[in-house]
């Protein structure tokens, strides 16, 4: 049996984070999308691996490549505006790749931002489009307050239930300035992908806490799991939140609620999510200067409170992924060798040729809760 401390210390593939971009790009494109939507994807992918969210980088690239080849997802589709009212525009995705729509609809939410001092678009009939910081994150380097909400396939069952019926439903708030707040958050003790990623690696039990067996019994067994159901954050808190995001999201856009989604792993159906992006124009309440100067008063403050035992300082929302980004920006990323060789076997099938890379034992980060 793989624990996770074995897992832990296996030597990791080590890959410079722009040959993996170019890598990510050609697979997509060989799998059958346009140059500017597989460059975005890689783009995406490869930011969530620079932030230590691994659970949303890279290994993503084989089911999106799967998906893309059997049709699942429209490679050529854009989408189109369904109506825009005022500060408010719906979007229907036309099952286009997920990263291409998230980018069309936080364009959208800043220019209606600009024009009302906020912006919000809701998307429906849309893909899997990566972590959702990344999508917050473009409308915060817009010096706007960015919010960003996606509903999920219906693996998470309600609190008090066994029965699925939500999804993780990630919830992402990014505030403009240089790296003040960046909350990027499941509405699961953990992502779900941090459990598909267990299984990648072969790893048999995951840490208590995570999930529940089919019968509704916390489990530890990473196959359990999957059959299962991830906990709730929170318990009834949790299931209040995936609740909200799916009524923002799907109810709000005309999309597909609950169990009428499809899922990445799932063959032969489109997964239908529907995303929220939201823009808050800053300078429409004080200049932006000023904004994240309070910012960097509020971070202060919270950081000034004495750790508790166990700890060295007190960490706010970002700050463990932005130190990550910094070493892996200059080390590269490590990826584990399961989750390399995947990736190997793809682009061999795409005629892709592998980049170089190094091996090094690697400790898996900290990761914080992902989407």
């Amino acid at each position: 049996m793989r624990k996770w401390d074995a897992i832990m210390s296996e030597p990791h593939v080590v890959v410079d984070p722009v040959l993996l971009r170019d890598f990510s790009a050609r697979m997509m494109e060989a799998a059958g999308a346009s140059v500017h939507a597989a460059r975005l994807v890689a783009d995406s992918l490869v930011a969530a691996n620079l932030r230590g969210v691994d659970s949303h980088g890279v290994q993503l690239l084989p089911p999106y490549v799967e998906r893309l080849q059997r049709g699942d997802i429209d490679a050529h589709a854009t989408g189109r505006v369904v109506s825009e009212n005022g500060a408010c525009l719906v979007y229907d995705a036309a099952n286009a790749i997920g990263q291409t729509v998230s980018g069309i609809c936080c364009d959208h939410a800043v220019r209606l931002a600009r024009s009302h001092g906020a912006g919000v678009v809701v998307a429906r009939e849309s893909n899997h489009f990566g972590a959702a910081a990344y999508w917050a994150q473009r409308i915060s380097d817009a010096g706007m307050i960015g919010i960003v909400l996606c509903n999920a396939s219906p693996l998470v069952a309600p609190w008090q239930g066994k029965d699925r019926r939500l999804g993780t439903n990630p919830i992402c708030m990014s505030a403009p300035g240089d790296r003040l707040w960046l909350l990027d958050m499941a509405t699961t003790t953990v992502a779900l992908n941090k459990v598909f990623k267990a299984a990648a690696t072969g790893q048999e039990t995951i840490p208590a806490g995570w999930a529940m067996d089919a019968n509704g019994n916390p489990t530890t067994g990473t196959a359990a799991a999957i059959a299962g159901s991830p906990l709730p954050l929170g318990g009834y808190k949790g299931s209040g939140l995936a609740m909200m995001v799916e009524i923002l999201c799907a109810v709000l856009s005309g999309g597909a609620i609950s169990t009428e989604l499809g899922g990445l792993r799932l063959e032969g159906r489109p997964m239908r999510v529907s995303q929220f992006f939201l823009a808050l124009d800053v300078a429409r309440f004080m200049p932006v200067a000023e904004f994240t100067a309070r910012m960097e008063h509020l971070r202060k403050t919270v950081k000034s409170s004495a750790p508790a035992p166990g700890y060295d300082e007190v960490l706010l929302a970002g700050d463990p992924e932005w130190r990550i980004e910094t070493e892996r920006a200059r080390d590269g990323i490590p990826i584990q060798p399961a989750i390399w060789k995947s990736l190997s076997d793809v682009a061999e099938k795409l005629n892709i040729p592998v980049p170089a890379q190094r091996s090094e034992s690697a400790s898996e980060p900290g990761c914080p809760l992902g989407t």
